[in-house]
């Protein structure tokens, strides 16, 4: 266990101890506002509903807090300013889309809290963080890119950070409590968001997760050493772990995470379903269901991960069966 720095006592932190040592972030989000009968396919995926219907998304947030979720990610993963722009939409149209991703998961957990706050003795809720989730440049490319990491040889570090910057900025003056790096397919992009951090002088906590195919190393091949020594050196970066991987593959890179860093270890896998993301659909394969998330996520947590929550294909009855089993007693 290595890397790690003088760090002072965080809301996540906080939170993950409330939570008995282990925190349970929600679950797929594009995946239930389909199932609300929401039309995502699009390049800004969930993040259309911030146009079409914000109210659902709302809706979705109070589903994962009724189901024990005790952080929120907000609907801005796909959310971006060029990507705004591309649908005719100004600057300042876009930039008031991600106040609004926060804007609706804070009114989602602050109505959910003032209703169960009043009587502690029959809930075992925790008041949940609000985390701005931020997309990989691969999210916006909408081309699979998260999953390989090739972003071809004109993307470099100076043009990784210009594409974050400006909605990283928006979203904390939106108000979250954490920031939230998803998919991050390889080292460069890893490395333009701890500098980002920095150059920002961001006071919130972050969390970096990365994805991965062959449960050995990123996408692009690089080792998780490779991009955890840069990760290790940053007191910004409070968390890090792996999303939108298959559940087969967690186990072993938490017990791979866990030798390079001494950073709470976050996972929250996919349901083992393939997405392909040339023809944009989800290909027929062996995945994971509730009660099978049910008994990993013990031997995640007993593995060392401090934060575990599900990514696309889960539902909040995931999420519960997760809730139910790291917290000890139904919601």
């Amino acid at each position: 266990m290595v890397g790690k720095m003088k760090e002072t006592t965080t809301s996540l932190d906080a939170l993950i101890d409330k939570a008995g040592g282990c925190a349970v972030v929600d679950g797929g989000f594009a995946t239930q506002l389909e199932k609300h009968g929401a039309a995502i396919n699009d390049t800004l995926w969930s993040a259309v509903c911030l146009i079409k219907d914000p109210g659902l998304i709302k809706r979705v947030h109070l589903e994962y807090l009724e189901a024990g979720a005790d952080i929120l990610v907000t609907s801005s993963y796909q959310a971006t300013i060029p990507g705004f722009l591309s649908k005719g939409l100004s600057i300042e149209e876009g930039e008031l889309l991600l106040k609004k991703s926060v804007a609706l998961a804070v009114e989602a957990r602050n109505s959910f809290w003032e209703a169960v706050k009043v009587s502690p003795e029959h809930h075992h809720y925790n008041r949940a963080l609000v985390a701005a989730s931020i997309g990989s440049y691969g999210a916006y490319l909408a081309d699979g890119s998260e999953y390989s990491g090739d972003y071809g040889p004109n993307v470099d570090l100076d043009k990784l950070k210009d594409f974050h910057r400006r909605r990283l900025q928006v979203l904390v003056e939106g108000g979250p409590d954490l920031l939230a790096f998803e998919t991050i397919p390889n080292k460069l992009e890893a490395q333009a968001c701890v500098e980002l951090l920095e150059e920002e002088n961001i006071q919130m906590p972050s969390w970096i997760c990365f994805s991965s195919v062959d449960g050995e190393n990123a996408p692009s091949g690089e080792s998780f050493k490779e991009c955890l020594d840069m990760i290790n050196r940053s007191n910004k970066i409070n968390a890090v772990g792996i999303n939108c991987a298959p559940p087969h593959l967690i186990e072993s890179l938490i017990c791979k995470l866990k030798e390079l860093t001494s950073k709470a270890i976050i996972v929250y896998p996919n349901s083992g379903e393939i997405w392909d993301g040339k023809s944009k659909r989800w290909l027929p394969s062996k995945c994971f269901d509730d009660d099978k998330f049910e008994c990993f996520a013990t031997r995640w947590r007993d593995s060392g991960a401090r934060l575990i929550g599900g990514c696309c294909r889960t539902t909040p009855s995931t999420i519960q069966a997760i809730s139910t089993v790291l917290k000890g007693k139904p919601q």
